[in-house]
């Protein structure tokens, strides 16, 4: 048993899945509030691989084989001015929660809200939640909208609700979907921020450095064609040894 190729294919096998989250990112790197996706490499065991060898006798010897974990980066993205009145940024811990026609309850971190047709504060087609679990509702004729940094909507001297801004104990609890929004796992339950610090006005941006995954993009390249080199190369030699016994 050559040890070796089946290395070699686990590595392309990680390899790949690298190069899956790399293309996300390229392809998100400016979607409001998108978060990295990451792999996370380790070698797994998987118990001892006899030699077959007949001058080796009963020697066996300990594989390890990579592995490439998906994972999130959660850091947070650089804001920047846009200067609408329905466009919110995050500063620290927390997620918007939307919630979707057929009443499916989704998070996320951009604030790049809209005005829908019943004049509730939207957000990719849903409705962005208020502290007291209903949508915020504006006033047609009531004028200029005002966020406050505690998350409180407001026109004129009327206030139409808070902005909902939750959190999980581990984000781990949430699973990514599209773009930069995440639905929790089964069970998963959010706390809400104790002290949301919001700023109107500002996109949060993705956390992606689009150079940064090119050169990852690069390397990726490079370490797949050395692996199929790799198994070539064994496949070649096996051959030539099964040609050679006939």
């Amino acid at each position: 048993m050559n040890i070796g190729m089946y290395q070699s294919a686990a590595s392309l096998n990680a390899l790949e899945r690298w190069q899956d989250a790399v293309s996300q990112n390229i392809t998100s790197a400016q979607v409001t509030g998108y978060r990295q996706r990451t792999v996370e490499f380790s070698a797994s065991p998987t118990g001892e691989w006899d030699l077959n060898s007949a001058d080796q006798g009963d020697e066996s010897v300990p594989a390890q084989f990579p592995m490439a974990v998906p994972a999130i980066n959660y850091t947070g993205g650089e804001t920047t001015p846009t200067q609408r009145d329905l466009d919110v940024a995050i500063q620290g811990d927390g997620f918007f929660k939307i919630q979707a026609p057929d009443g499916t309850i989704s998070y996320s971190r951009s604030g790049e809200f809209k005005i829908g047709m019943d004049h509730t504060i939207s957000s990719g087609g849903g409705q962005v939640m208020s502290t007291s679990d209903s949508p915020i509702t504006l006033l047609p004729t009531a004028g200029k909208v005002v966020i406050s940094p505690d998350g409180t909507v407001m026109q004129g001297s009327t206030v139409l609700g808070k902005l909902a801004l939750e959190k999980f104990a581990s984000n781990s609890d949430l699973i990514p979907v599209a773009g930069g929004t995440f639905i929790p796992k089964d069970g998963a339950q959010p706390t809400a921020v104790e002290k949301p610090d919001l700023i109107q006005g500002y996109l949060e941006g993705s956390n992606v450095t689009p150079m940064r995954e090119m050169v990852d993009m690069v390397v990726i390249s490079r370490s797949y064609e050395a692996n199929q080199k790799i198994i070539k190369s064994t496949d070649e030699q096996m051959q030539k040894t099964l040609d050679a016994l006939g």
